[in-house]
């Protein structure tokens, strides 16, 4: 997946790349620093470095609906979940990228990170400005 370009994208097309703009999930593996902020991202084989300082908070979650039960002493990530919003641009070679939104959030156990939503690509593609 490549938000860099206009143009070209996963499976060459503006249209595909549509359908990951807003709100979903998809797994990425987050790079931290030593005081466990993220530094990059690296998603569908691109790598994304951090331009800003991210911004953590936490939401409750429906637990119960994704749970049978929860064990006592097991409750980390089980109520509230944490929630990161990241600013990225890809890395590489060609044109340089602007600075994206994302929203992530990190599920404990386990340290298992996902995309859950991408603010500003869409402008882009319809041309506001």
């Amino acid at each position: 997946m490549d938000f860099c370009v206009n143009t070209a994208g996963f499976h060459g097309g503006l249209l595909e790349v549509r359908r990951w703009m807003g709100i979903f999930s998809d797994p990425v593996e987050v790079v931290l620093s030593t005081a466990g902020l993220p530094l990059r991202l690296l998603w569908h084989g691109r790598r994304y470095t951090l331009g800003a300082e991210p911004l953590r908070w936490y939401e409750r979650r429906d637990w119960w609906v994704e749970e049978d039960r929860a064990e006592r002493g097991h409750g980390a990530g089980l109520v509230d979940q944490e929630m990161w919003r990241v600013q990225a641009r890809c890395d590489g070679p060609g044109t340089p990228c602007e600075l994206r939104t994302f929203d992530l959030v990190r599920y404990l156990p386990g340290d298992r990170w996902r995309i859950i939503k991408i603010h500003d690509a869409l402008v882009e593609e319809r041309g506001d400005d």
